[in-house]
This record gives C-alpha cells, structure tokens and sequence, in this order.
C-alpha cells in the first residue's frame, strides 16, 4: 500500500511515521503533488497554530492538492481543524472541506449553555483548564474508521480549539461542552485527537484508516 504523509512545516510528522511502523506499514513524507495524488491513503497531521500553518500550506501550493484528493485522506489534530472552514485561531480561513467552525475552549461555562458537563464543582459553573491536555472518551461512534472500537474508549488530547458538533460528526467527546472528536465528509476523515498516542484506541483508528 502506498501510505503519503503530508508534508510541511506544521506537521508532527515523526510520531505517526513510528505508529505507522508500530502496525507494520511504510510511508512516504512528500509535498510533492503527484505523490500525494497517486497515493492511496493521505495522512495530514498537524501541531501549532492554525493560522501558520495554513501559510505554510499555500507557500507550497498544497492547499489546492489537499482539497483535490479523491482517496481517502486522515486529518490528525490541527490537520483536522484545517480541514473545516474557519479557525477562531487567529482568525484562520481553512481548507473549508468540512463546513464546520473552530472555536476556542472558553475559560468556563455555566448549566445554561448547551452541551454543558459539569467538570469542577456543583455551584452550576464549569471552570476549563484550556488547553485541554490528557486523556478522555469519545462517544456517538459512526464510522466505519471506528470500527472494533467500543463507546468509551480513551484517547489522548491536546488541544485549545474544537470543531463545533454537526452532521459531519462522526464521534463526539466532552470537555465542559460536547464537540466533534472526529470528522467525516466523502473521503475526507478527522480526527482531534492524537492517534499515535491513543495506545490501542489510535491503533486501531490507523489501521481502520488504512483498510477503508
């Protein structure tokens, strides 16, 4: 299988070249168009800022190659969040694939806003430590990408912004309010999480990727 991995300056790349290897699979790291197109999957990881990151994308014209895959391609963390159409992080156009809003975590909530967990105490306020950073569960599996993965199961975040729930969720996760765990529209997956450091719950998720 011919594995591609994104690259540019925003991408965590070396992780998910040791968790592709942890399953047996080799990738490829190119930005080069004509490999990321004849490939046949497409891994687009991502750390930093979203604004940054997306310069970096149009310095080397692999905005316009993302958005014109026809394989099945893995948006990973801030890969995800570029998929979608705006970041509230430095109020960042993406690649609008995904029509979906990033927004920040907000520094507390309170019982009447929607989606609300309560995380901190039983005044009826949530205090958010933002950025999220540790473990946590997705829920409202709906994927084929999920597959032999049960409701519940921990995955590992770290992250400041989310991508708002909709009709492309296709796993949800909650920290103080609901968001999209992950994403899906046509061949276009996301997931928020890392997945290289979501031990068995990530493995399964790549090798559910790599078998679509």
């Amino acid at each position: 299988m011919n594995i591609a991995i994104v690259q540019y300056n925003a991408g965590n790349i070396q992780s998910v070249l040791y968790a592709l290897e942890r399953l047996g699979a080799d990738a490829k790291v190119t930005a080069n168009a004509d490999e990321l197109r004849s490939a046949d999957k497409v891994i687009f990881p991502g750390v930093g800022e979203a604004g940054s990151a997306m310069d970096s994308l149009r310095e080397g014209g692999l905005d316009s190659v993302i958005k014109s895959l026809k394989q099945p391609v893995l948006g990973i963390c801030v890969g995800m969040q570029l998929l979608c159409a705006h970041s509230e992080e430095g109020n960042t156009e993406c690649l609008g694939i995904v029509p979906v809003a990033v927004r920040r975590f907000p520094a507390a909530l309170n019982s009447h806003d929607e989606g609300f967990m309560q995380v901190a105490n039983g005044a009826g306020n949530s205090v958010l430590k933002v950025p999220q950073v540790g473990w946590n569960t997705i829920q409202d599996l709906s994927s084929p990408l999920f597959q032999h993965i049960p409701s519940g199961s921990f995955i590992y975040n770290v992250h400041s912004f989310y991508a708002e729930d909709s009709d492309y969720t296709i796993a949800r996760c909650n920290y103080g309010l609901t968001y999209a765990a992950a994403v899906q529209k046509d061949n276009f997956y996301g997931v928020q999480f890392h997945t290289e450091k979501s031990a068995a719950t990530g493995d399964q998720i790549l090798k559910n990727f790599l078998a679509l």
